[in-house]
């Protein structure tokens, strides 16, 4: 069980960048959903023990990170949002390099999980390649191998899909889910169909604070009843919004077709429509920050 309780970090000039933040994560895949400065790279690097909070704590299998973090290290697995590698240097290599460093000092037994990785994350055939030279998505994927370098109980990821493509994502999710089934893997992403895909529980993260926290789908059974389109001419977006609490807007032949959360069809014109974990995810950045 990872256990983070009441984490605050604030940044010169007074950026709050954590609010109080408290999750218990247990063993699976974890989703941590929010758009871009909510605050989940901040948390990402401090599960991973790279910086300290100012205020609270972080228990793993019962341990304190923060006193214990050589060990808690050595039970971690992360991929940041941007990693840099050795130009010219192969995968295979990289990743030897990379497993001595996590105190793998068994020359066979070395050799036998780094081949396995590079399998698991079919990366195999071109393990003498440089990873310099790698595409995008295979540079996630030999990021997710080396993570998984030591079998760490802990896998922290951040953004992993960002910028990949339909077929790379669609691996990457294959891969982070058989993952998943044996330990605490810490998802972060703004996407949401990551979320969905993969996540038995998630958390919405806004402005340093979790504003929402549970099981996809009962979060998008509470908005059941509530949510509310219209198609409305363009121009009329701006007064639809001081009217309403819309939530999304995407284009439709032209016009614009506008979700609304509402306890009660708020206007003449509105049909109700079924919820999705978008349409939660959206509620939750609207919600005002808890005092």
């Amino acid at each position: 069980m990872l256990k983070i309780d009441n984490l605050e970090k604030t940044y010169p000039g007074n950026v709050r960048a954590l609010q109080g933040v408290s999750l218990d994560i247990a063993p699976g895949l974890f989703g941590l959903l929010g758009p871009n400065g909510s605050g989940k790279s901040t948390l990402m690097r401090t599960l991973a023990t790279l910086q300290s909070p100012d205020r609270g704590t972080v228990t793993f299998a019962g341990r304190d990170i923060f006193q214990h973090a050589q060990t808690h290290r050595r039970l971690l697995g992360y991929l940041p949002q941007e990693f840099g590698v050795y130009p010219g240097v192969s995968a295979e290599r990289l990743l030897d390099h990379l497993a001595v460093l996590k105190g793998l000092t068994h020359v066979r037994q070395r050799r036998e999980q780094i081949h396995a990785l590079l399998e698991k994350t079919n990366l195999y055939p071109v393990r003498k390649k440089a990873v310099s030279t790698f595409s995008g998505g295979m540079r996630r994927r030999f990021g997710i191998a080396q993570a998984l370098l030591g079998d760490p109980r802990l896998i922290i990821v951040d953004e992993p899909t960002a910028g990949l493509d339909p077929e790379e994502r669609h691996r990457f999710h294959d891969l982070l889910a058989a993952v998943g089934e044996r330990v605490v893997v810490v998802l972060s992403t703004h996407i949401v169909e990551d979320i969905r895909r993969l996540c038995s529980r998630m958390a919405v993260l806004h402005e340093g604070r979790v504003q929402a926290i549970g099981e996809p789908e009962r979060l998008v059974r509470v908005l059941d009843g509530k949510i509310w389109q219209r198609t409305v001419p363009r121009g009329e977006l701006g007064a639809f919004r001081e009217r309403f609490q819309v939530l999304s807007t995407q284009l439709l032949a032209g016009r614009t077709q506008i979700r609304v959360l509402a306890d009660d069809c708020p206007d003449p014109g509105f049909a109700p429509f079924s919820p999705s974990l978008e349409d939660v995810y959206f509620s939750a950045l609207g919600q005002n920050p808890a005092a």
